[in-house]
């Protein structure tokens, strides 16, 4: 190499990659001035420019005004829509009680599920600030669709103009060309909004550094803040957004939201300044293979008893992107094979770094496949958590609409308005738990936490319990109070029993909601490894999103099955439903699954790790 090659290439090492670009496979090697370097973040964060972040301008909850600020606008749209969207299926588009419930389970589940997606495009290539970019605009395209799909007439099905002699309305159908625009729109905000979920939260997270004792324990309280923040928005959602629609018009009640979407976008852009960034690793996937493949490969080799003896080789790369090591545990000891070193025969011109990654892997990264399959488990049981929750938006709702609104002086009040006692429930206890529950539980339990993860989550699952078993005894008072006021035949007609007697079923659960919702958002982000914290977070909302899927799967389930039986638990008219039997079903598995969860919760092992 000539002098000239050797200072070209010294050159083309000091570039600076902003992160604003999406190549980010350059990292910086530029030294920060003497005077910045105590103010450095030390988890190899990067500010916009692509340099070291410097705390005392970039990242805390400086940042995260901007970042909850975009949340709450996602947040305000999603509720303000799901909130009353079984409302919408039934009054305007004309859709029967098990398909709206289906349709608006099925939504929910794919909402949910597109965050696996998102996390995948945020760890592997684009980072999390441009993930979120992307699919918010992608978000914000689909609102706008579904705001033209709910106010031009071309889009949406004329009103019900009479009602028969019986007392039955008379509606005509939905085209299905209109059909096919208003679900387009609501999948299209489906994508966008659940690509963007994992990655709000994790970058969140993201602007307190680990390494700095007191941004750690600023970190400690960040998702109790965090869901205290989006559950305002989801509170204005459900008072402000569904009186809005049910009221004044569909089309005010879905614009609003869209229009405060884009201005919190442009919000999002303008603290680009002020967020740390980590940079994307490669794909999850890919690294989780290549551990398995080399375990497979190594499969004769024989695991040493020191683990000192295992392969652990730190790049560069990765030493400055402020990984850290997970020392060597004793479980799936299988997967050691995969770090196993090969014998290399003396005068060897071989080295480790030679060894392709699907031959040889480092103790960390069998470590980290090691926690994701360990979470696995404990995600199985976060599924039938979420069951109940799905009820929220479809039964509760329908249940509310049958009951008497009236809060007297002509002011009425909106049965899915009644969604709005979850978030303030949370809004209420988040405080009490923060400063009150977790100072007095840290003095008996010595956890920075108060309790662990997975206690507060168990205590989240016993609550929710006891909503399902509040939920089948206040059903079977409304069924009895319809049966003695001969209502039973009259759907239509509003049962002389105040819609407030719903009050304890939201309320208990909002109160599981801040254990195990908040809980296992922390869990599933924290025990997750360092450079895929995007898909732990994605990890825990896919159990929202099959939880709804469980859901609808249940109940078509139960509708086939007790239609052979006899008449089916759910038929059109609510007051001839058996939807207390379907909540004691829903309680029922609700317990079986307390019990697994317990078992897995006693044998799992917290992540260990070591900074470099």
């Amino acid at each position: 190499m000539t002098p000239r090659d050797a200072r070209k290439m010294e050159s083309e090492s000091n570039k600076v990659v902003p992160i604003c670009s999406t190549n980010y496979r350059t990292t910086s090697k530029r030294h920060p001035p003497l005077e910045r370097t105590m103010s450095i973040t030390r988890d190899g964060s990067m500010d916009y420019r692509g340099t070291p972040a410097d705390k005392r301008t970039t990242g805390r909850f400086k940042a995260n005004a901007f970042i909850i600020g975009i949340e709450i606008g996602e947040r305000l749209a999603f509720y303000g829509i799901s909130a009353n969207l079984v409302t919408y299926l039934t009054h305007v588009l004309h859709e029967g009680t098990e398909k709206s419930a289906t349709n608006v389970n099925n939504w929910m589940g794919t909402t949910f599920l597109a965050p696996l997606l998102g996390a995948f495009l945020a760890d592997a290539f684009w980072g999390r600030f441009w993930t979120i970019l992307i699919f918010g605009v992608v978000y914000f395209v689909g609102l706008v669709t579904l705001t033209l799909s709910v106010t031009v007439d071309t889009f949406k099905p004329p009103s019900c103009t009479h009602t028969s002699f019986a007392g039955i309305q008379q509606c005509p159908p939905a085209t299905a060309g209109q059909v096919g625009f208003f679900y387009f729109a609501l999948y299209l905000m489906s994508l966008g909004g659940g690509c963007m979920k994992p990655c709000i939260a994790a970058f969140g997270a993201d602007q307190f550094d680990e390494e700095d004792i007191r941004e750690n324990e600023m970190k400690k309280s960040f998702f109790n803040w965090w869901v205290f923040g989006i559950s305002l928005g989801a509170l204005v959602s459900a008072t402000v957004l569904v009186y809005v629609q049910s009221y004044i018009s569909w089309g005010w009640g879905f614009g609003t939201p869209t229009v405060l979407m884009g201005i919190y976008l442009v919000l999002y852009i303008v603290g680009l300044k002020f967020y740390r960034h980590n940079r994307p690793t490669g794909s999850p996937f890919t690294q989780i293979g290549q551990v398995i493949v080399a375990a497979v490969r190594n499969f004769r080799l024989r695991v040493p008893a020191d683990p000192a003896l295992l392969n652990e080789v730190v790049d560069k790369e990765r030493l400055q992107a402020g990984t850290r090591l997970i020392p060597h545990s004793n479980t799936m000891r299988f997967l050691d094979k995969a770090a196993v070193l090969p014998n290399i025969s003396e005068g060897s011109t071989i080295g480790i770094d030679d060894h392709s990654p699907w031959k040889l892997a480092t103790v960390t990264e069998v470590e980290e496949v090691k926690l994701v399959l360990r979470l696995l488990p404990i995600w199985v049981a976060a599924l039938i958590f979420q069951t109940p929750s799905a009820q929220i938006s479809t039964f509760y709702t329908r249940q509310g609409n049958t009951l008497n609104v009236d809060l007297g002086s002509n002011f009425k009040i909106p049965a899915a308005s009644l969604q709005s006692i979850i978030p303030l429930t949370i809004v209420c206890l988040i405080p009490i738990y923060d400063r009150i529950f977790v100072p007095i539980a840290r003095h008996f339990t010595g956890n920075v936490r108060g309790i662990s993860m997975l206690q507060r989550i168990g205590i989240g699952i016993i609550i929710s319990l006891l909503s399902m078993v509040c939920a089948a005894t206040t059903e079977i008072y409304r069924v009895k109070v319809a049966r003695e006021n001969g209502l039973l035949d009259e759907p239509f007609q509003t049962l002389p029993l105040t819609v407030f007697i719903l009050l304890p079923q939201y309320i208990l659960l909002g109160a599981a909601e801040v254990f195990t919702s908040i809980g296992a958002l922390e869990f599933f982000y924290d025990q997750a490894p360092d450079s895929m914290r995007s898909l732990g977070t994605a990890i825990f909302l896919s159990t929202i999103g099959i939880g709804n899927f469980l859901s609808s799967m249940l109940l078509s389930s139960v509708v086939k099955v007790t239609s052979l039986c006899g008449q089916s638990w759910i038929v059109d008219n609510l007051n001839r439903c058996r939807l207390d039997y379907f909540y004691w079903l829903l309680a029922g598995l609700m317990a079986a699954n307390l019990c697994f969860f317990f078992a897995l919760a006693r044998w799992y092992q917290y992540k260990q790790v070591t900074s470099l």
